[in-house]
This record gives structure tokens, C-alpha cells and sequence, in this order.
């Protein structure tokens, strides 16, 4: 009782010091229009370096922030059903972007563009959190992360089947090869938590096709807007949701009014969604994606901190030679990509 106060106390604590941090990040973002209004024709190599720095700085926090979404929803998952809880953090999200939405003079047009492809997207959005939050419920943070990280290769096989992009065999072998890492940590988990050790890689499918969706409207929002309208539709899918749950009594998205004492938790989930996402944005706004992309890991690291100081999980030697397996593959993955990437530029050029 006295170590499970004591967590919580260091978790509060934890809670607020972040809070301050991202709302410094907050101010900066609303201060600044996006990128692609901002940047200038010409850059200088100084202005390139600082940008770089910037850009990898804020990936670092937001990868350290992002977790503490899902140790939010985790500890929210001994009160309210997963499909409440999502319906919390896109109904936060959506609140806390608005007026930066607004600001930009966005609005109308992140509702309008494209409404089947924005629909789907939040659809897709909302089963990929709800798999994800229905795994933490029964397994450690860092287990569920490390599943889900199979989502690069799930995502460069349906861009092969739906965008008809060419796969050769060295990313084939990558594929293969992370699926068996995969495999690696889900076996002994499966064992012990039974099928919510595959709702992970169920999330990691309905995000990969997210980003297959987002694709299609990516060069027509700019990254914050694009957060918003997939947080209101999601908010729209995810309130159908918990309405067939209270008619047909379905105990995954049954919805339920909460208590007094689990209102800061509901709060923290929604903050650390957002914040950790505009980090996000703002790191893509000064760098290309595929430098940002390795750093992405770091999630993992610090979901393993988390875990442990929290929920006291420790990953055991299986689960992190699974892991490693994952990481590798996918970074080799990101590397493959950004070398066709620049030969594809060469050619054109």
C-alpha cells in the first residue's frame, strides 16, 4: 500500500513537471504558423543545423512524453472501459487543439477536405487505440509498445498491395525477420495473458492503414490540422462506439460516468496525447521524417521506465531479444526506404 502511494505520488509529480515543460513547446507552436508557411525559400547551412537540433529535440521529448499517455490509460483501465477511455482522449484532444486550429484559420478546412478519407482515418484511429488500451489492461507497457512496433512492417506490405509500391527482397527479409521478433515476445505472453497479447499487433494493423489514408491527404494539411480533424472524427466514431455498448452491453466499450478521483487521470491522458503530438508535428516542421524516424524507439525506453516505476514490469531476456529483433529490422526498413527515396528524387532530377 505505502510502495503503491508513493508511485503515485512520484507519478503526480512526474505529471506536473511534463506538463510545464510541453506547455513551453505549446506557446512556442501557437506563436510560430506552420511550416509551410514559415519557411523561407532559402536557408542558410547555420539555419539548417539549428533546425536539425530543434527538430531532434523535440522528437526526444515527445518520444519521452508519449508514454505517459499509455501509463495514463493503463492506470484508467482499473475504472473505465477501453472504449471510454478513448473516447477521453480524442474528446481532449479535440478541445485542446481547437483553438490552435482556429488560430491558423484552419477550421473549415480540415472538416472539409476529403471527408471519406478523414473518416476513415479517425475510424481506424479509434480500433487502433482501442486494441492498444484493451492490451494494457493485462500487459506491461514496454511488452505492448514492442508488439506494436511491428506496425513498419505491416505498413510496407499494405503500401505494396494498396499503393503499389515495389518491395524488393532485402526489405522482404526485414519484414520477416521483425515478424519474428515479434513473435518472440508475443509467445510467452500469449501464454500468460492470452488473446490481448495479439491486440497490440491488431493495433499496429489498423495504424498502419491509418497512415496508408493519411497519405492520400498529406500534401493538403499542414500536420496540426491534420491532428484535429482525425481527433474529431475519431470523437464522432468513438461516441457510436460506447452507444452500441450501453444498448448491447458490451463490457470493452461500455461507457460509464467517472469518479471524482480519476478526473486528473482523464486529464492526463488527453494533455499527454496532445502535447506529445504537437512535439511531434513541431519536429517534422524542421526536419525530413525519414531522420526522425529511428528516434522513434525511444518510446520504448521510456515506456520500460514507466513500467517499472509505476507498475514494477520488468521485461524479461526473451521479451528484449525480441525487441532488439524489432528495433533492427525497422530501422533497417527506414533505411531502405530513405535510399529509395533519394534515388527516386535522383531520377526525377
Amino acid at each position: 500500500m505505502m510502495r503503491t502511494l508513493v508511485i503515485r505520488k512520484a507519478f503526480q509529480q512526474y505529471h506536473k513537471t511534463a506538463m510545464i515543460i510541453a506547455l513551453w513547446s505549446l506557446m512556442d507552436f501557437v506563436m510560430v504558423k506552420t511550416s509551410i508557411r514559415s519557411a523561407s525559400a532559402s536557408v542558410s547551412l547555420g539555419d539548417h543545423h539549428h533546425q536539425t537540433s530543434k527538430a531532434l529535440v523535440y522528437m526526444l521529448i515527445a518520444m519521452l512524453l508519449l508514454p505517459a499517455l499509455d501509463a495514463f490509460a493503463k492506470l484508467l483501465s482499473d475504472y473505465q472501459s477501453s472504449g471510454q477511455i478513448v473516447f477521453y482522449r480524442f474528446l481532449l484532444q479535440s478541445l485542446f487543439l481547437f483553438p490552435i486550429v482556429f488560430y491558423q484559420g484552419e477550421l473549415i478546412r480540415t472538416l472539409t477536405i476529403s471527408p471519406f478519407i478523414q473518416f476513415m482515418r479517425g475510424t481506424l484511429m479509434v480500433l487502433a487505440t482501442t486494441f492498444f488500451f484493451a492490451a494494457l489492461k493485462y500487459m506491461p507497457l514496454a511488452e505492448s509498445i514492442s508488439i506494436f512496433f511491428v506496425e513498419p512492417m505491416i505498413l510496407t506490405i499494405l503500401s505494396a498491395i494498396i499503393l503499389g509500391e515495389t518491395i524488393r527482397i532485402r526489405r522482404i527479409l526485414a519484414i520477416i525477420v521483425g515478424f519474428i521478433g515479434a513473435l518472440i515476445v508475443i509467445k510467452p505472453s500469449f501464454a500468460i495473458f492470452g488473446w490481448p497479447a495479439i491486440f497490440p499487433l491488431c493495433a499496429a494493423f489498423c495504424f498502419a492503414l491509418y497512415v496508408v489514408f493519411t497519405r492520400q491527404i498529406s500534401g493538403r494539411l499542414s500536420p496540426l490540422p491534420m491532428q484535429f480533424g482525425v481527433g474529431i472524427m475519431a470523437l464522432l466514431v468513438a461516441t457510436i462506439m460506447l452507444y452500441f455498448g450501453y444498448q448491447f452491453e458490451i463490457d470493452a466499450v461500455m461507457p460509464k460516468i467517472p469518479q471524482q478521483a480519476e478526473l486528473w487521470l482523464i486529464f492526463g491522458l488527453g494533455f499527454f496525447a496532445t502535447i506529445g503530438h504537437i512535439f511531434l508535428t513541431s519536429a517534422v516542421r524542421y526536419a525530413d521524417t525519414s531522420l526522425l524516424a529511428p528516434f522513434q524507439y525511444l518510446e520504448i525506453i521510456s515506456a520500460i521506465l514507466l513500467g517499472y516505476l509505476i507498475f514494477s514490469d520488468i521485461p524479461d531476456r526473451q521479451t528484449i531479444f525480441g525487441l532488439v529483433i524489432i528495433i533492427s529490422s525497422g530501422i533497417y526498413l527506414m533505411h531502405r526506404e530513405r535510399l529509395a527515396r533519394l534515388a527516386s528524387k535522383a531520377e526525377q532530377a
